[in-house]
């Protein structure tokens, strides 16, 4: 990566899909320069749209969307877009043969000290780079969406990666405000969807079963585990379940209950006739409002919680 101050690196974004205008909201806010990359005709105003948007929903700290106009750029050849690139962002659908294509094009186009970032959900980086004649410096970084919000970057390096790389996308992370965790092996799809697709699994099932329904289970999370867990993790709430005696009293008497307990999880097949059942509650229970209306109100409450973790002293 040049030698140059934080915030006059060029990062060029590629895809101008939900993750991608997030991250070019975020980019901004932080001043940095973006270009964006998208075969979208209408790509500008998509992305005018989303820092409407997005903008009240920016950390405190990336306030610089005043003058975004004139770090903002679009360029539909991908040759062009990254050729003085000093970071590129990757949000293009994941199909394997598609993102060898582009990585390949990238790597050969971009300059030689750039970090290559993939915003990919499952994909790893010895995959998607397999054409390209060097790819050390491809590093999976997997945001939670909306990544403007929601601080988790999943770092993921492949065999054939630069250590150096993945330090490298550590510290462009953490400069944009985000919370980077660097995963010690490989693993498909990764930690943060794997633990939501269990969540989600157990969820379609009684959804399925007729034991709630799609917004009876949105309110029985927001109201139990989602505030739990917007605190303190998994382990750490079952090592307090287990009073003065922490994790290994809590596993100890529930060992036998816990192995019972995942076997009546169930397995609901996603037919047609499920995907209209979960379709047709989500509208009833979400149709009265504009997507645009429903990522307001998700993003203020998110904010919400984050500025009232950051309030409180480092040890709580």
């Amino acid at each position: 990566m040049s030698e140059q101050n934080e915030n006059t690196r060029t990062v060029t974004v590629i895809g101008a899909g939900t993750i991608g205008l997030s991250w070019i909201a975020l980019f901004l806010g932080y001043g940095l320069r973006v270009r964006v990359n998208s075969r979208r005709p209408d790509a500008e105003r998509i992305v005018q749209d989303a820092l409407e948007l997005y903008a009240p929903f920016l950390p405190e700290q990336a306030d610089r969307l005043a003058d975004a106009a004139s770090r903002l750029e679009f360029e539909p050849d991908l040759e062009r877009a990254v050729a003085d690139a000093d970071v590129v962002v990757e949000n293009a659908p994941d199909d394997l043969a598609l993102k060898q294509e582009l990585f390949e094009r990238v790597g050969k186009a971009a300059p030689a000290g750039a970090l290559l970032l993939s915003s990919t959900s499952m994909l790893s980086p010895d995959d998607m780079g397999a054409r390209m004649a060097d790819a050390r410096r491809l590093v999976v970084g997997h945001p939670f969406n909306p990544p403007h919000v929601v601080p988790l970057v999943e770092v993921v390096a492949g065999e054939g990666t630069d250590p150096a790389a993945v330090g490298e996308a550590v510290e462009f992370y953490r400069s944009v405000g985000r919370h980077p965790v660097v995963l010690r092996r490989q693993i498909l799809a990764f930690a943060a969807n794997r633990l939501q697709n269990a969540m989600l699994r157990e969820s379609i099932h009684l959804v399925r079963e007729g034991v709630v329904t799609v917004g009876e289970l949105d309110e029985v999370v927001t109201n139990s585990i989602g505030l739990r867990w917007s605190t303190i993790g998994p382990f750490q709430a079952f090592h307090l379940g287990g009073g003065e005696g922490g994790l290994r009293k809590w596993l100890t008497g529930r060992a036998v209950g816990l192995e019972q307990g995942w076997e009546l999880l169930g397995r609901p097949k996603v037919d047609d006739g499920l995907i209209e059942t979960l379709v047709q509650q989500a509208e009833e229970a979400f149709g009265d409002r504009s997507y645009a209306e429903l990522v307001q109100a998700r993003d203020i409450k998110q904010v919400a919680v984050l500025k009232a973790l950051a309030a409180q002293p480092p040890n709580v």
